[in-house]
């Protein structure tokens, strides 16, 4: 990580620089942040294939219409039947693209492959397709789920590797369903929700944009963003000292800022920042910038905290390239995200299903993201 240079460093609380006037001096820069390892990449292939077809225990999240509907996890989603729940199961499934994309000789590479061929194929996605389809369930995993969906979309879609086109070919009729439900939904939302859960709408918009941008979709594209600006561009002063809720696992103060960095140009981002967040180069709110406490992480709410964590060291690592080099808020930001990362690193495999069927999904993605 290169050293960064403020004009000046009183104290730090708790890991957070903060920022007051006083002679030049040059910062003790935060611990190192982490990137994805071929370490990390086998130790979290592991947890996702351990749920990748674990039937039970699940948690169906629809709408059943009659008795015919009541069918087991498999029948009704022979792709994404495991690890809980349906989004769970996708971003798993995008865990395991995403590990041996990065690292083709991961020893779980072979288990990894038959575990994608066996559920990644034409028919099982089309009978998801068909659920997707159905009148009832127009807002099925909105919009969390379909976030993910679209991510696992994308990294399949820029995956040169034969299996990969296979199956990003089988995917791509869900994944085009999925995209035209952003398209007719998100207009009749007149108002965001800034839930911190899977209702949030900025993280829902967030990977809808990457997935348009690399597939090419500049229609979509324009809408998400003409979204995001209608929904935040006017926000200041953000309410983050509320932060966090007791089940977490999305921060609304930094989802909507990753969103904001996305589709605004940086000098815009930049100035919307500064008023988005003006406490951040003192650092504050503290409780933004210090890592949740969890105190049972066999509770499936309370340790949605663990995935908080994991998910503001990513916010905060996208969001410090696109301010000024001469921020102070860069270091401060660095630091909060080293002391998330930290946090959420080390909980990851807890030995509780409950936490363990999702975090490492989280972890692969902030070890994807910047190193500050």
């Amino acid at each position: 990580m290169s050293r960064l240079f403020l004009p000046l460093l009183a104290f730090t609380l708790g890991g957070i620089p903060v920022i007051e006037q006083s002679p030049a001096a040059e910062p003790v820069p935060p611990k190192p942040a982490h990137s994805l390892t071929k370490e990390h990449a086998t130790a979290f292939a592991k947890l996702a294939l351990k749920g990748a077809d674990k039937e039970y225990p699940h948690k169906p999240g629809i709408t059943f219409a009659g008795i015919a509907d009541v069918k087991n996890p498999k029948a009704l989603h022979p792709a994404f039947f495991g690890c809980f729940d349906w989004h769970s199961s996708v971003h798993g499934h995008w865990l395991l693209v995403r590990v041996l994309k990065q690292y083709p000789d991961l020893p779980e590479a072979k288990q990894i492959r038959a575990v994608l061929a066996d559920h990644l194929t034409e028919a099982n996605l089309k009978t998801e397709a068909e659920y997707f389809a159905r009148n009832d369930a127009k807002s099925f995993e909105r919009p969390y789920g379909w976030n993910w969906l679209l991510k696992l979309a994308e990294e399949l879609h820029t995956w040169d590797d034969p299996d990969a086109k296979k199956w990003s070919a089988n995917l791509k009729p869900l994944a085009e369903l999925i995209a035209k439900r952003y398209a007719e939904h998100f207009p009749k939302q007149t108002y965001p929700i800034r839930a911190g859960v899977h209702s949030n709408t900025a993280f829902g918009l967030s990977f809808a944009h990457d997935y348009v941008r690399t597939v090419g979709d500049k229609k979509l594209q324009d809408a998400i963003e003409e979204r995001a600006k209608t929904y935040y561009g006017k926000d200041f002063d953000a309410p983050a000292r509320w932060e966090p809720d007791g089940a977490d696992f999305l921060s609304p103060s930094l989802c909507e800022a990753d969103l904001m960095r996305r589709v605004l140009p940086a000098a815009e981002f930049q100035e919307w920042f500064a008023k988005y967040l003006p406490g951040i180069a003192k650092g504050e709110p503290k409780s933004l910038l210090l890592p949740a406490t969890v105190t049972d992480r066999t509770d499936p709410q309370l340790v949605h905290l663990d995935g908080l964590n994991l998910s503001r060291a990513w916010c905060m690592r996208s969001i410090i390239p696109v301010l000024p080099k001469d921020s102070p808020s860069r270091a401060v930001l660095a630091a909060s995200s080293a002391l998330h990362s930290e946090a959420g690193l080390k909980n990851i495999a807890s030995g509780d299903y409950a936490g363990e069927h999702w975090l490492a999904s989280f972890a692969v993605y902030m070890l994807s993201t910047p190193t500050p």
